[in-house]
């Protein structure tokens, strides 16, 4: 290779039109101005729809960016993308999960690899560089890359209340290993299918030990570790609302097992019996978080001897012992252990914490510091933001993202995990989810290349395929339109406000107060444009028409929330159920048709279990509209 007239690393690719490529702060990637889920056998792209014209070097995205790129001197050559020749040399290769790709004279790309998934994620970025190019070219480069963090990961919330289909799981599979992620987590509560326990599961459409069994195997096809996560101690309502557990619960109602009584250790240990021998992976999360309501029932007189966080600890304690009695590294949510610091240092070993917080601000940098001080190795936990949201909070998820990354690799996590949650009824639709992803895979890959991301670039090109540039943008800007109205609600939007959480009073001294006629039009605005350039995309997608549906279907129900807190602000700042009835009558038959829609919709992607609970939610304020 010889004669280079661009030379993209670490420190120049600005100088070439790529963003990011810091070492330290930068800006975020910005998400205003200018699609089903793509599989690694997605569509060329003909940019520029003539075969013999190339794209411009400047104007290639890769997602995630490499960490250095070179264009060589010299036209693009033919080259069969799908046919590279690999070899495996860790010597000339040093970094783990790191390969060299070299394209010049000759037929075939050249890939030398550290490791065999070294050479997998050499042929994804082939992949998409062919995307990109007439069919059978490719431009003449270098590109020289590894990952920042060793574990790469989505979490995918299957418990509240979307069990993906096995079709969905895949495809999914299919895009984050393109992404170059090498890890997913099913969150669950009750959505496993155990053997003994169907009262919980019954009606939840579950995840079979054989549908972890084959899932697992198709992961690790594509160098992507399936690690089982299961919540143990809170967050176990669904267990424990059943006459037959109730009597495990800390107290009446409460969704927190009680740490004293030994029933809850042997619940677990029969649970992680029927659970684990389906995972291949050698690691499991055992959740562990929010247990708000420790020591205010029955343990009540072993913490008031002993205090919360030893409790806690105690119990965290048995089941380190249940999980390393399989063979498996425990994983845990970090945030009450971070409650009680002095008792990190007597976590058991081996334990990874999970390091959690969704805002822009998370202090992920004082927590990070804490672990990698006590020497218990951890992940940043950041997510996409999309739950309680309806269309995302744009804005917050990649500030999110972008903290976590910057914040973890400088405290040495050894891994980064984007959450997707699904609280309130996983009113959310998958792709809402997906500009987080994608900018949680780039920046967990190589920080210094892709901070400043241009994302929806990387999106039309990757992710939504659309080659009309539109789909990107629209999708980034239709997060952002909740901020239009003036109302922040940590974890939480607008829409979800006048939807569910603050429907009696008036909307004048609830969390959405800032809300006025004026603000809440200028955000039906940003939604109105931001979705005619969905309806307008060119997506070459498979399931082109179905994203643009779920899009639809989203943002129909923002603009339903913004006319029902407007009218309620016009009718003199009144409740719902005191709004005239005309107006009412209106807004329910809005509301009808968007339920319908939402179970059609649902049933695209999804199992029925769960759907039920999630429209029963909508259809408590149809009720109300309909009074």
């Amino acid at each position: 290779m010889k004669h280079l007239v661009v030379f993209l690393s670490a420190g120049l690719l600005l100088a070439a039109g790529f963003s990011g490529c810091q070492t330290g702060a930068g800006t975020p990637p910005q998400a205003a101005g200018e699609g089903e889920m793509h599989t690694t056998a997605a569509p060329t792209v003909d940019l520029e729809t003539k075969p013999a014209s190339f794209p411009a070097n400047e104007d290639l995205i890769l997602l995630p960016m490499p960490r250095s790129l070179a264009f060589l001197e010299g036209p693009p050559v033919k080259a069969d993308a799908a046919a590279p020749v690999v070899a495996v040399d860790a010597a000339a290769v040093p970094h783990a999960q790191g390969y060299l790709l070299e394209v010049g004279e000759g037929a075939a790309p050249k890939v030398t690899a550290h490791d065999a998934a070294g050479a997998f994620y050499a042929r994804q970025t082939l992949k998409q560089l062919a995307r990109q190019y007439p069919a059978g070219y490719l431009p003449r480069m270098r590109i020289e890359d590894w990952p920042d963090f060793p574990n790469r990961g989505v979490m995918l919330d299957v418990a509240r209340d979307k069990v993906p289909t096995m079709d969905t799981l895949r495809m999914l599979a299919d895009l984050f290993a393109e992404m170059k992620y090498n890890q997913i987590q099913l969150y669950t509560e009750h959505t496993f299918a155990y053997q003994g326990h169907e009262t919980v599961w019954k009606d939840a459409s579950p995840m079979t030990p054989e549908d972890i069994r084959a899932f697992d195997a198709y992961c690790r096809e594509r160098f992507i570790e399936l690690v089982p996560n299961q919540n143990s101690f809170g967050h176990m309502g669904r267990w424990l609302e059943h006459p037959e557990y109730a009597h495990l619960a800390e107290k009446p109602g409460s969704g927190d097992l009680c740490p004293v009584d030994p029933g809850s250790v042997e619940l677990l240990r029969g649970m992680y019996a029927g659970l684990l021998p389906n995972f291949t992976s050698g690691q499991v999360n055992v959740g562990c978080d929010e247990t708000w309501s420790l020591g205010k029932g029955r343990s009540k007189a072993a913490v008031d001897a002993q205090g919360v966080g030893p409790v806690y600890l105690s119990f965290l304690k048995e089941i380190h012992k249940i999980v390393s009695g399989h063979g498996k590294t425990m994983q845990f949510w970090g945030d009450i252990i971070m409650l009680h610091p002095e008792l990190i240092p007597e976590l058991p070993r081996p334990i990874i914490a999970m390091e959690w917080g969704y805002e822009a601000d998370h202090p992920f940098a004082d927590h990070g510091k804490k672990f990698a001080a006590s020497g218990i190795p951890f992940y940043v936990v950041p997510g996409t933001s999309a739950w309680n949201s309806l269309l995302g909070r744009t804005d917050n998820a990649l500030a999110n993202l972008r903290n976590a990354a910057v914040n973890g690799l400088a405290n040495g996590a050894i891994g980064f995990l984007t959450t997707d949650w699904g609280d309130n009824g996983h009113w959310q639709t998958l792709p809402v989810s997906l500009g987080p992803f994608a900018y949680g895979a780039a920046v967990s890959w190589c920080q210094a290349a892709n901070l400043d991301l241009p994302l929806a670039k990387a999106l039309d090109r990757q992710v939504f395929m659309d080659p009309a540039g539109k789909m990107g943008q629209a999708a980034l800007d239709l997060g952002n339109a909740h901020t239009k109205t003036g109302v922040v609600i940590g974890n939480n939007t607008v829409y979800y406000a006048l939807l569910l959480n603050a429907l009696g009073g008036s909307p004048a001294k609830g969390p959405a107060k800032n809300l006025t006629v004026a603000s809440a039009e200028a955000a039906q605005a940003m939604l109105r444009d931001a979705l005619a350039r969905v309806q307008d995309s060119a997506m070459a997608r498979p399931d082109a028409d179905l994203v643009k549906r779920e899009f639809a279907l989203n943002a129909d129900t923002a603009l339903l929330a913004l006319d029902l807190g407007r009218e309620r602000i016009l009718a003199g700042n009144v409740s719902t159920a005191g709004l005239p009835a005309g107006v009412k009558a209106k807004l329910a038959d809005r509301l009808r048709d968007i339920i319908a829609r939402h179970r059609a919709v649902w049933m695209e992607r999804n199992r029925p279990g769960g759907l039920r609970e999630s429209a029963g939610r909508m259809e408590s304020l149809l009720a109300l509209l309909e009074r």
